[in-house]
């Protein structure tokens, strides 16, 4: 146990799925118990936060963290394991760009906790009791972490030197990267260049899409369940919106390949830092379009724009901070 590499799991701002990835490796989960052995997975051992804090400094060999930072306790985790890893990896979507939590940052704060404890249809809360990071209870003080105004993809707070993309990452992608750490790792080569996105390809998921695209004039765009597409044309050719040009290869194409558009899981290609940007920059070109008017005739009937062009990546777009169309935001 003393030979093994020390490995570090952590779940902050998301639905979970980054964990069941490293389960859906199947046979390659036996790899990692022969060569690591697991210091920190709070989800599945009972680990707690004063062991980690117990480690020594850069005891531990790789840490994967997903999900972004959307509250104190996120970020004080992160900061702790970053200064406890060798290696940090943003595993997965949402540590990487804010997935879909990051949808959130088009709200304040304020309105997320107006709707969520008063408003909403679920809500059963007569005394209108809104949480406090801070309460005394029965002459107990009681804590909760601090629930921050935007949502910030792991970057943004700590160093990072790698990315694992996805939502979540494809296992077998996840079973390649951990084949190539540990051979890495147990024979002394050499680690990738800091900042290598790993489990991923270096073109477009349009790369993998076996659809045959010919770049026709959309006059509309549809939803994938009101139009009968056509199984070998691309998909945004018949105007359903199709996020691939904009999306890093890696995946394997398997939700374009189903009949499913993509809708940008694995993150920007090399060279375009904001897949909304690229993608908006793609369709331009192919809008069946010659005023502003036909330009908006055709925009309206894309359902929810900002959901669908930055479903993953708006907490870290270059869009920088809060949209909030119905309140007050962040200035």
């Amino acid at each position: 146990m003393a030979d093994k590499f020390k490995l570090a799991l952590y779940w902050a701002a998301s639905c979970g799925g980054c964990e069941i990835a490293v389960l859906d490796t199947e046979e390659k989960i036996l790899d990692i118990d022969a060569n690591f052995d697991i210091v920190f997975w709070p989800v599945a051992v009972d680990f707690k936060v004063k062991d980690v804090e117990a480690l020594p400094d850069k005891s531990i060999t790789v840490c994967l963290f997903n999900g972004g930072i959307r509250n104190s306790e996120n970020e004080e985790m992160a900061k702790l394991l970053r200064k406890k890893s060798v290696v940090m990896v943003a595993f997965g979507s949402c540590a990487q760009e804010g997935c879909i939590p990051g949808l959130a940052n088009l709200y304040s704060r304020e309105s997320i906790f107006d709707y969520v404890y008063h408003q909403s249809p679920s809500v059963d809360n007569p005394d209108g009791v809104t949480p406090h990071p801070e309460s005394r209870v029965n002459g107990y003080t009681m804590t909760l972490p601090v629930f921050y105004e935007r949502l910030r993809p792991l970057h943004h707070v700590v160093d990072v030197d790698y990315t694992i993309p996805g939502c979540p990452p494809q296992s077998d992608q996840v079973g390649a990267v951990i084949t190539t750490l540990i051979d890495i790792l147990a024979n002394g080569k050499e680690l990738p260049p800091k900042g290598t996105v790993l489990g991923a390809g270096e073109k477009t998921c349009c790369e993998e899409c076996l659809r045959e695209r010919e770049e026709k004039k959309i006059s509309r765009f549809y939803r994938p369940h009101e139009i009968i597409a056509d199984p070998d044309k691309c998909l945004l050719d018949q105007g359903v919106f199709c996020m691939g040009p904009a999306t890093r290869s890696g995946c394997g194409g398997k939700c374009v390949n189903a009949g499913i558009p993509c809708r940008g899981c694995y993150g920007p290609p090399p060279n375009a830092d904001d897949p909304g940007a690229r993608i908006i920059a793609a369709i331009s070109s192919v809008l069946d379009a010659e005023t502003e008017e036909d330009v908006n005739r055709i925009l309206d009937t894309l359902a929810d724009p900002v959901g669908t062009i930055y479903r993953f990546g708006l907490a870290d777009s270059i869009i920088p901070v809060s949209l909030d169309f119905n309140h007050k935001g962040d200035e």
